[in-house]
């Protein structure tokens, strides 16, 4: 990141969202609700924990106000079949929905199967619905780069820009607030990668955030959560 990024993301990180902060002291609670991206998350410096120090800093509330619902190599099927015990059990207010990767990538790895744009359409659609009526908000997260290289030089880019574009139409036909990573992370390439390498820039193998990409993705959360009603 150059040094102007740095300070625009640490400053969101340091002070947080007041109204988001205010959510928190009313003990409401955040589930972060993904595949691996979200469970590393959790770790020191993850974007998950990068949030949760942020929001709960000088507050006595303790971190279980923020849950970490994040599972390696999922799929947004998968997300549904566990909806119930990892979500809605927790009774949470704001649910923070990032997924999309392994629905695009597993298509293209061997004995792997991904998940067809249809029912990636539908199935998002109904874990919405499903979590919206026990009156929790949403947030939703496109799916961010498989490839670091600028936007149509990985193999999988156009897939990528169908399924966050899904993404796109479901939050606008339901109304829920959109964290648009996908565009967020094409910009910082466009900008920040001049010898278009395949990773290394945001991530650590083409995927899997890197220490300035965890800081980058919680600063685009946390912005997507001061502004929503």
């Amino acid at each position: 990141m150059n040094m102007n990024c740095k300070m625009i993301v640490l400053l969101l990180l340091l002070v947080g969202c007041s109204s988001v902060k205010e959510a928190i002291r009313e003990s409401q609670r955040i589930v972060f609700f993904g595949d691996s991206i979200t469970q590393l998350g959790e770790r020191p410096g993850g974007y998950v924990a990068l949030i949760r120090d942020s929001l709960l800093r000088g507050t006595a509330i303790e971190g279980s106000a923020v849950i970490n619902a994040g599972i390696s190599g999922n799929k947004v099927t998968d997300l549904q079949r566990r909806l119930s015990k990892d979500v809605l059990e927790k009774q949470p207010t704001i649910v923070v929905v990032y997924i999309g990767i392994n629905d695009v990538w597993h298509s293209a790895l061997p004995n792997l199967r991904g998940t067809p744009k249809d029912t990636f359409a539908l199935v998002l659609r109904e874990i919405i619905q499903s979590i919206r009526t026990t009156g929790a908000k949403v947030v939703l997260c496109t799916p961010s780069v498989i490839g670091e290289k600028k936007d149509g030089f990985n193999p999988q880019d156009q897939s990528l820009n169908d399924y966050a574009d899904v993404g796109r139409s479901v939050a606008a036909e339901i109304g829920i607030p959109l964290c648009d990573l996908r565009a967020a992370f094409s910009a910082y390439e466009r900008q920040h990668n001049p010898a278009n390498a395949e990773k290394g820039i945001l991530t650590t193998d083409r995927v899997h955030l890197n220490k300035e990409c965890n800081r980058l993705v919680a600063a685009e959360i946390m912005r997507t959560l001061s502004v929503m009603k």
